[in-house]
């Protein structure tokens, strides 16, 4: 991954839907654990920048190839938790997969200014 320089735009983590906050706010929430946030992360268009010049929200993202890499990674996280709430003995019922799959398809469509 390439270091950002003075790059001004805010990016998208390249672990999206599955990133480090995410992830201490589970066991945050869980546990009462708060790991750290990482200091630099990687991003969706394959830089490494500071985690503050990124973020979750479509209408905080200024990179382009992280906007269009976030929509590409919410539809395919969508098709995931649809075939999840298929699968024989899941505990994610079919309607919350569903659900949950359009939280995704809205967050991609968000991404991709549709």
């Amino acid at each position: 991954m390439e270091e950002h320089g003075h790059d001004p735009h805010i990016h998208v983590e390249a672990k999206v839907g599955r990133g480090d906050a995410a992830v201490r706010n589970v066991l945050a929430s869980t546990f009462g654990l708060a790991g750290d946030l990482p200091s630099v992360v990687d991003t969706g268009c394959g830089l490494r920048v500071p985690y503050a010049m990124t973020s979750p929200r479509p209408d905080r993202v200024t990179c382009l190839a992280c906007r269009e890499y976030a929509g590409r990674e919410h539809l395919r996280l969508a098709e995931m938790l649809e075939r999840l709430g298929l699968m024989p003995g899941s505990t994610v019922s079919d309607t919350e997969a569903k659900q949950a799959a359009e939280r995704h398809r809205d967050l991609a469509k968000r991404f991709s200014g549709n």
